[in-house]
């Protein structure tokens, strides 16, 4: 199994912090958002590789945080090889650019890196291989339908199965939302290039493509317990640090 962390946005919600600088390598404690992420890949025995995919802009702090990074698995960085907001590839683009990049032909791990949480992804995993060959995605119950509608919200049946998704909706059906966190078995990978065919299908969120790709097949959620932390903007950032880790 591959990891992917998505680390190519420019995160313009949280300038200045970001303005010369990514979102992933901002501290929580003592240690950069993405050690977490790291910390947690490195716990799982299948995954072989871990890639980071950023852009040309922030390619090199990437590579000065993987000097001492230390690490027993395999760590790529990859160069989606845009500059700026008005170019970026947008996280599927990411994905896709990543695939054919690697040739990748294994069961794809994706996560994003501001993405925390509390607990590890062993358990996911399990539930994730009771799922194959369907693709499965991390879910948070933030209790608060309001707040939901900054996210990608989640209609689960009695099976996990997804029987409805919306990118940020005026009105949510549930307080589940999606955590960028996702499992793609390497059976459904041709379908992200399949979206990405359609110049109409939006590429800068991940939760369109799960919207789509629901609709025409099998798609579960995992509901993790805990803390969930979308570092987004200032807010979530404070509260991160505050409360972690």
């Amino acid at each position: 199994m591959k990891a992917l962390i998505l680390a190519a946005g420019y995160a313009t919600r949280l300038y200045p912090l970001t303005k010369d600088y990514p979102k992933p390598l901002l501290k929580i404690g003592k240690r950069p958002i993405i050690d977490y992420i790291v910390d947690k890949l490195q716990a799982v025995d299948e995954i072989n590789e871990i890639s980071v995919v950023t852009n040309s802009r922030f390619i090199s702090c990437f590579q000065n945080w993987a000097r001492s990074l230390k690490i027993n698995k395999r760590l790529t960085l990859i160069d989606d090889l845009t500059k700026n907001i008005d170019d970026r590839r947008g996280a599927i683009g990411d994905i896709d650019f990543v695939i054919r990049k690697n040739h990748n032909k294994e069961d794809l791990l994706v996560i994003g890196g501001d993405n925390l949480f509390d607990g590890g992804l062993k358990v996911f995993l399990n539930f994730a291989k009771s799922k194959k060959p369907h693709p499965v995605i991390g879910v948070f119950n933030i209790k608060n339908k309001l707040q939901a509608r900054q996210y990608g919200v989640v209609k689960l049946d009695k099976n996990h199965k997804i029987i409805n998704f919306e990118e940020k909706p005026k009105k949510p059906k549930t307080a589940l939302v999606a955590m960028c966190l996702y499992y793609f078995p390497k059976e459904k990978l041709r379908l992200i290039k399949k979206y990405l065919s359609n110049r109409k299908n939006k590429n800068d969120a991940t939760g369109f493509y799960i919207d789509w790709v629901s609709k025409r097949e099998p798609v579960y959620g995992f509901v993790f317990d805990g803390r969930w932390y979308d570092i987004g903007h200032h807010k979530s950032y404070n509260e991160a640090k505050e409360k972690i880790f």
